[in-house]
């Protein structure tokens, strides 16, 4: 970055996102001086760039105006910068997708001050926050209960353990909660009642016990509640929210059971009557030493098993092993340069992407690892191998191989290696950094693109619902899953959360057991109306609307009629009853037909 940018001192936003900045060291980070002489800077972002290292303190020089700062999807590391404190109106911090560590700063929670304190830590203005997917430890501090006008708090994916504190039912204005992939423990604060204006609650994937406080059904604007892969138990509440299957997801808690029966949730026991303890007490005599009997041969027989399995010092991928090349950990290593950072193109909650060529076809490859130490991984991994083993469309990511083997230090290594789609994905595509609700450049994606990758994402699924041998669900469809080649073809990938469909049960692909679950409306499954967003302003492209008004007069009611028809389709698979939605062989045939229609009209 060139220093004579300091002199536009007028500036009041830079976006600079997007591009291939450089800066590893502390000469890198000159420009941040310059950038002091911005004094009516409002918004700056540096997202994804290759920035790397440390965040200089000279960051805390910026225009005390400073409003929104986006540092999100570099390679930044170490402690969260200090200097974010001195800048006192910020309204927006993005800090996610870096490799930040230590623990979380006190100033998230020393956010409000009626006056300005002795201590650097406060910040009196910020609305929100976003550190996720980092390597932050330590626990949520108990101060954040003072942060009475934060709206938005996400720390997603990091290290975060202890107790959620009771003080963050303080934060009066909240509207989004994110605290999921992490090791929080201890039960789940009944102080969040408190919270009147949240919308979206996550708390997945975590250590927490006990039961779900039925208080959290009073708040009457929650609309996205996610407490799925934790230790819950007991009765799921019935009133508010909980109503909603398709708003709540509580698979993974072994421990819970009742709610309403669109849940398909087994029924709480009930304790029987003395009357009733004493007639089955007599079949107890009987039936107890049987079972023991038969449950001891059980395990015996399962032991077995389990040595034999480790014995082989195999993972059951029969077909990975003669339909698929090779690769160690030694190759993959050497294919990403020791797995640099430079080379990471993407992060997941259960993995790290990276671009990389391997030695022998020198073929450019994405090599998707996996985190083994978080709980969900190695599921996923199976998952994900046994999805693809067997699948072949021009519109689902090609996979190449797989590798199965222990690192340098000895630890499992899991790794899936797919073939580079150099476009990215979607969803980067589609956005910039900005995660809250505030203006966002849109690349230019034309309406014919548009359509083109829709149909294609549309052709996918058709045939992973239809003409597949084996029917598949794909429970995880979203922009970020959706990777675009050099012709802006789509392919649909990341099938770790993907189920086999048997009649009219799901089954978990990355469970040997095979255990089946109801398919409609179950706890595991999410219904596509809970992806629809309660506000279209949310999903609404401006873009669409200038391409239309730029669009010769005898051409424009024909792409109008085309749009329309795309939003119908939308609404057809959105229905709040899942018998009322169309398939994906009537959505792949009307929206071909939309594609036709449009190319023919211009």
């Amino acid at each position: 970055m060139p220093t004579t940018i300091g002199k536009l001192t007028k500036l009041l936003s830079l976006n600079l996102e997007y591009n291939q900045i450089q800066a590893h060291n502390i000469e890198d980070w000159e420009f941040l001086n310059s950038l002091g002489n911005y004094t009516e800077l409002q918004m700056l972002s540096m997202g994804y760039n290759h920035l790397s290292g440390h965040v200089p303190s000279s960051l805390g020089n910026l225009s005390s105006q400073l409003q929104e700062l986006y540092l999100t999807n570099n390679q930044l590391s170490g402690d969260l910068p200090s200097g974010i404190a001195n800048l006192r109106n910020l309204i927006f911090v993005a800090l996610g997708r870096n490799n930040f560590t230590g623990v979380v700063p006190m100033w998230i929670g020393t956010l409000k001050a009626v006056q300005v304190p002795m201590e650097i830590f406060r910040i009196p203005t910020l609305i929100g926050i976003d550190l996720s997917f980092n390597s932050l430890d330590g626990q949520l501090p108990t101060g954040i209960g003072n942060a009475k006008q934060l709206v938005r708090l996400r720390v997603s994916s990091n290290k975060l353990s202890g107790d959620i504190p009771n003080t963050l039912g303080d934060c009066e204005s909240l509207e989004g909660i994110e605290l999921d992939s992490n090791i929080f423990s201890g039960g789940i604060p009944t102080s969040l009642d408190k919270i009147s204006s949240l919308k979206i609650l996550n708390l997945s994937t975590n250590n927490l016990t006990g039961s779900i406080p039925a208080s959290l059904g009073s708040l009457e604007l929650l609309e996205d509640l996610d407490l799925s892969f934790n230790h819950l138990n007991g009765d799921v509440p019935t009133k508010g929210i909980f109503r909603n299957a398709t708003a709540l997801r509580i698979n993974g808690n072994q421990g819970l059971c009742g709610g309403v029966k669109e849940l398909h949730i087994l029924a709480c026991s009930v304790v029987p009557s003395n009357s009733t303890r004493h007639k089955e007490s007599l079949v107890l005599k009987v039936v107890i030493p049987i079972a023991c009997v038969v449950s001891v041969s059980i395990v015996i027989y399962g032991y077995l098993l389990w040595i034999r399995k480790h014995m082989s010092k195999s993972i059951s991928l029969p077909s990975f092993s003669t339909k698929f090349p090779k690769v160690s950990f030694n190759d993959l290593t050497r294919a990403t340069e020791g797995f640099s950072t430079s080379n990471l193109i993407g992060r997941g909650r259960y993995s790290s992407v990276y671009q990389g060529k391997l030695v022998e076809d020198q073929n450019e490859v994405a090599i998707k690892v996996f985190n083994l130490e978080i709980r969900g991984a190695h599921k996923s991994f199976i998952a994900e191998c046994n999805a693809l083993r067997n699948v072949r469309h021009r519109n689902l990511v090609p996979i190449l191989t797989a590798c199965s083997s222990i690192d340098s230090k000895g630890n499992d290594f899991k790794a899936l290696v797919y073939e580079l789609m150099p476009r990215g994905d979607l969803h980067k595509l589609l956005y910039s950094t900005q995660d809250y609700e505030c203006s966002s450049d849109l690349n230019l994606i034309m309406m014919a693109q548009r359509i083109s990758i829709v149909v294609d994402v549309a052709d996918a699924l058709e045939y992973l619902h239809h003409n597949n041998q084996e029917t598949m669900i794909h429970c995880d469809l979203k922009p970020s899953n959706i990777l675009l080649d050099d012709n802006m073809t789509a392919h649909v990938g990341d099938f770790g959360l993907a189920r086999f469909k048997v009649g009219s049960t799901i089954s978990s692909l990355g469970n040997s057991s095979s255990s089946s679950i109801a398919v409609m409306g179950t706890i595991g499954y999410t219904a596509p109306e809970a992806s629809f967003p309660g506000r279209v302003l949310e999903i609404v492209d401006p873009q669409l609307l200038q391409e239309l008004e730029e669009t010769p007069m005898a051409l424009k009611g024909k792409c109008s009629e085309c749009l329309l028809s795309m939003l119908n389709v939308g609404l057809s698979c959105t229905k709040p009853s899942p018998g009322d939605r169309i398939n994906m062989q009537e959505v792949a045939a009307k929206l071909h037909r939309i594609k036709d229609a449009y190319l023919n009209a211009n």
